[in-house]
């Protein structure tokens, strides 16, 4: 099978790993190009006998730390730029890459070590000081848009738990406007169907005419906004989520302050 079939498949998941490292598409969707350019140049460095996935993001990680992550694009003006940057370093880039590929993208231990060339103790205190650099991140208010009661009640537990306080839940479009026009919210978690049959994307991106916010979406079918072609959210959380997805793209996003789909 040719390189393309093998990584076709999982290109959207690779997208959304590479949007949380950056905290953005563009950025995010550059980094992958360039693995993929990589690839097509030297394909002998992808070992086709393995997992190919595994093996697609052994090759973005190995590229990822091989230079300098660069924020100065065009995404970030000078006073965002400096706040992106000390978010990054709140958070060891290594034990960041280690705690994505385990509570976002699901790799198990072993897979992760094979993944950034590390024993799985490594990977079990990278994950471990994530999770302490995480905790020590400021709190904030964060604006609910889902339209399930149930899910709802469980991500405001999980808010709750983490230290934010819940600002606001909303489950129309109209009900997400009124909310941020009574209180801006330091952190947006948005549904994208929501109960009128409205867009939480939409309601998403009318806000952010007005202010900025971090956003994370959440959605039953990630890979229909992850196809590169349009703007897109850079933070995602599949349903069914498990609570540390939730933690660990809460603590990206809040790390960047970006508009959705930059």
């Amino acid at each position: 099978m040719s390189l393309v079939a093998n990584t076709a498949p999982h290109l959207p998941y690779l997208r959304r790993f590479a949007r949380a490292l950056t905290g953005g598409q563009k950025s995010g969707d550059n980094y992958v190009i360039a693995v993929l350019e990589a690839l097509v140049a030297d394909p002998e460095s992808f070992n086709a006998d393995n997992d190919p996935r595994v093996e697609l993001f052994k090759a973005f990680c190995r590229y990822w730390n091989s230079i300098e992550v660069n924020l100065a694009s065009d995404n970030y003006s000078g006073e965002e730029l400096d706040n992106a940057t000390r978010r990054l370093e709140a958070i060891t880039p290594l034990p960041r890459q280690a705690f994505l590929l385990m509570a976002v993208e699901d790799f198990s231990k072993q897979e992760i070590a094979y993944i950034l060339g590390k024993s799985e103790p490594e990977v079990t205190e990278l994950v471990d000081q994530a999770g302490r650099e995480i905790a020590q991140q400021v709190a904030t208010d964060v604006l609910i848009i889902e339209d399930e009661p149930l899910i709802a009640m469980d991500i405001e537990s999980l808010v709750k738990s983490l230290g934010h306080n819940v600002s606001g839940m909303a489950r129309t479009h109209s009900e997400a406007i009124q909310a941020v026009e009574q209180h801006r919210p330091g952190l947006v978690l948005a549904d994208i169907q929501l109960a009128d049959g409205s867009s939480g994307l939409d309601a998403v991106n009318e806000m952010l005419q007005s202010f900025s916010v971090p956003v994370v979406f959440i959605t039953a079918y990630p890979e229909r906004l992850l196809t590169g072609e349009r703007p897109e959210p850079a933070f995602l959380i599949t349903k069914p989520f498990q609570p540390e997805t939730v933690k660990a793209v809460i603590s990206q996003a809040l790390f960047f302050e970006k508009r959705a789909g930059n």
